[in-house]
Formats: C-alpha cells, structure tokens, sequence
C-alpha cells in the first residue's frame, strides 16, 4: 500500500496555506484597510501554521489508531489447460494492482521456464506445485498479495498450498474437455489424442476437480469479464472491503 512521503506533505502544506493565507490577508484588508498589515499577518501567519501542520501530519502518521492493515493473500486459478485461467488471473493482478496493492503475478508458463527440467509425471507436477507454494508462502510473509494460475491438476498439491499460506483463495477455472478443445489453436488436445503428448491434463492425465473450491468461474456461462468481476469483487469483499478501496 501507499506512504505519505515528506515531499508529499511539504507539498499539500504549501497548497494549503496559500489558500488559507489569502484567505487570512482579505479578511484583515477587509477590517483595516491596510495592505501592509494584511501582507505581514499573512506572511507570519503563513510561515508558523505551515510547520504546525506539517508536524502535525507527520504525527498522525506514526498513530496506528483508525489504521487497518490489509492483509496479503494468495488467489490460486485452478482448472484444465484453456480453461481461461491465465486470462482471468491476468484480469483480476490488473485491477487488484490499480486498487494499490502490493501483489505479484505468477503463471505456469513463467515459472516453469525457471525450471526447464520439470516434468508431467504426477511426483514432478508435485513437486513443482510445492515449490510454487513456498514461493507464494514466503511473498504472503512479506506483506505481498499472489495472483497464481496453474493447471494444479491434484488435490494434494492444491492442499498443501492452502495450508501454508494464511489468506488462501482457490478459485476454480471450470470448463469442459470439448470446450477446451475448441479452444485450442495450437492443436495441444488433439496431439495429446494421438499420444504425441504425454501426461496431458484431461486426456491422458487425471484433473482431479476441487470440491469445495472457494469460486467456482464457468467459463461456459461467464464472460471473461464477468468472471474477472466475480473474482475481484469476491476479494475485495473479503480483504478488503475495510481497507482503503
């Protein structure tokens, strides 16, 4: 989130003591006539209240009092290959990032180039899930939000990520085998069909669907940007709805 920085303060007292300080200097010109007075009263006046406010809201930035923290979360897209999970999560970082929050983005195609010798096979997907959950663990732990968008395709990773973070938010990406397939105009399912790919994700690979998912976003039904809306709004009643947006 967002300081108030010195420069800013300085900034906001000069703004407002011009305006208060000819304020000051009509009101004295209007009893006395005297333009001279008018423009000492203002200067003195002007140069005292600027370091009283100036103190004064450098104070109240030190009092925790009337301040709510807004934690950090991690939203966790889950769901077959072009379900819409990276377009959504894309949608839902953008909007969260406006509102200000300290928040990164995270995606299976991005991290898995990190670690190029990863593998399909169930030991290795995780593997790779528990790595990208430590990661998400420890930006929670230092106050930044995750938007993550991985295929994710067993429970037990899934699980093992929602217990070691403590703001966990699993959102279900749903959408059916044919209507990813028609989807797909790199021809992945159909290559996957003829066995030139292996361990694919709902061909010759099990998805194991989540049961009791926080969101569950059918993307049969929802338009992108009304999925993107249910999540964020979804979100923001839940972290943030006490906070600044």
């Amino acid at each position: 989130m967002y300081i108030e920085t010195r420069t800013r303060s300085i900034l906001k007292a000069i703004s407002w003591r011009i305006l208060a300080t000819l304020t000051t200097m009509t009101l004295v010109y209007a009893f006395f006539r005297r333009l001279d007075l008018a423009a000492a009263v203002g200067v003195l006046e002007a140069i005292i209240k600027m370091v009283v406010y100036f103190g004064h809201e450098r104070v109240w930035n030190r009092v925790k009092f009337g301040k709510k923290e807004i934690p950090s979360f991690v939203v966790w897209f889950t769901g077959l290959p072009l379900s819409g999970k990276t377009t959504i999560a894309d949608g839902v970082y953008e909007r969260l990032k406006k509102d200000g929050i300290k928040i990164q983005r995270l995606d299976s195609k991005d991290v898995r180039s990190l670690f190029p010798e990863t593998g399909y096979t169930r030991e290795e997907r995780n593997r790779h899930i528990k790595r990208v959950g430590h990661l998400v663990s420890i930006l929670e732990k230092q106050g930044i939000s995750s938007v993550a968008s991985f295929i994710s395709p067993y429970k037990e990773s899934r699980d093992f990520v929602r217990k070691n973070v403590r703001n966990f938010v699993e959102v279900y990406v749903k959408a059916s085998v044919d209507t990813c397939r028609k989807r797909d105009k790199n021809g992945m399912y159909e290559k996957a069909i003829k066995g030139e790919i292996k361990n694919f994700t709902g061909i010759s690979d099990v998805y194991e669907e989540p049961q009791n998912p926080d969101i569950v976003v059918d993307t049969e039904k929802l338009s992108i940007n009304e999925a993107i809306d249910k999540v964020y709004n979804y979100v923001k009643d839940k972290f943030l709805k006490n906070g600044r947006i």
